[in-house]
């Protein structure tokens, strides 16, 4: 596994358009959902992710893929060392599940 430019790249052999965010230690974003498919890779520190009410908690470290069909309610925590994630859109319904691939899986 490379670093972000490589992930990238694995994202962009897929047809899809990824962005970069970032932020520090502990940043909490609240539960909400969106109206198109997520994919989310994680290219430096950590986060975790609360899916559903009470739901699953998922942990992205370097290298981890999430992928968040539309209108997945989802909560996320970073992680002790901030996080940076790349992020791309895809339409609705293109992904089936909720599904984490562990790094050097995908």
């Amino acid at each position: 596994m490379g670093g972000q430019d490589d992930l990238e790249a694995r994202l962009r052999a897929e047809h899809l358009d990824p962005g970069a965010w970032s932020n520090g230690a502990g940043v909490r974003y609240g539960a909400h959902e969106h109206g198109y498919d997520k994919v989310l890779v994680c290219a430096r520190g950590s986060i975790t992710f609360g899916l559903g009410v009470g739901g699953e908690a998922v942990q992205l470290r370097v290298g981890d893929r999430l992928e968040l069909p539309a209108g997945t309610a989802h909560d996320a925590v970073v992680g002790p060392d901030g996080v940076t994630c790349l992020e791309a859109h895809a339409a609705a319904g293109r992904l089936p599940a909720v599904r984490r691939v562990a790094a050097g899986e995908w």
